[in-house]
């Protein structure tokens, strides 16, 4: 880990975010299509995460958060997590299916789940997807599922269910819309230990010192 984080510099960053612009854009052009509506884009921050600063980054342990993860196979094997605070879920089904701000409980229906998981499925795919592309790598996701628990819970729980533990997380965060609508996205991809360099390396960017 820690010799990983050494080799982790400017470039290498600059190129994982122009990854991230992109599976950004691609996921508003999807978002805008589900919704009906022109999406507002933020540019993503993407940063290079050991897998124990996760939970801190989007907000500690213990806070209630609404995820959908899944495993990918393929060329770069490893786990793909989408996290949303509660807000970010009430005002995503607010715009699909009207949901009032005063009928928020947290408590939510078949279908108001089923609806947050089909968002997640096709944000979490447009990014893997922008990322396949631009690596050239088969990645192949399988069945997203959905949880709303506290952020330690479901990352302990989505990391045994899905497999294999990596310990260092390809993240990426933005947002859509503004003001009052805001829906912040945190996207986090945690290859196998072993794939990360290969990751690396189809990018264009080897992480032995020669760029």
């Amino acid at each position: 880990m820690v010799d990983f984080y050494k080799k982790i510099g400017d470039f290498q960053l600059d190129v994982l975010r122009e990854v991230g612009n992109i599976g950004a854009g691609h996921a508003a052009t999807a978002l805008a299509k589900l919704l009906q509506r022109e999406v507002d884009m933020k540019v993503p921050l993407v940063k290079i995460l050991s897998f124990d600063e996760i939970a801190d980054f989007v907000g500690g342990a213990e806070t209630v958060v609404v995820t959908v993860f899944l495993r990918v196979e393929g060329d770069c094997p490893g786990n793909m997590f989408f996290i949303i605070d509660e807000m970010s879920a009430h005002n995503l089904l607010t715009q699909l299916l009207g949901v009032e701000a005063g009928e928020w409980s947290g408590q939510l229906s078949e279908m108001e789940l089923s609806t947050l998981l089909e968002i997640g499925n096709i944000l979490v795919g447009s990014y893997l997807s922008s990322l396949a592309d631009f690596t050239g790598l088969n990645l192949q996701p399988s069945v997203p599922s959905l949880a709303i628990d506290m952020a330690g819970a479901i990352l302990s729980y989505g990391l045994i269910e899905l497999g294999r533990q990596g310990d260092v997380a390809l993240t990426i965060d933005t947002a859509f819309f503004e003001g009052s609508e805001e829906v912040k996205g945190h996207f986090f991809l945690i290859p196998d230990p072993e794939t990360f360099y290969k990751l690396f390396s189809s990018l264009g960017v080897p992480l032995d010192g020669n760029y």
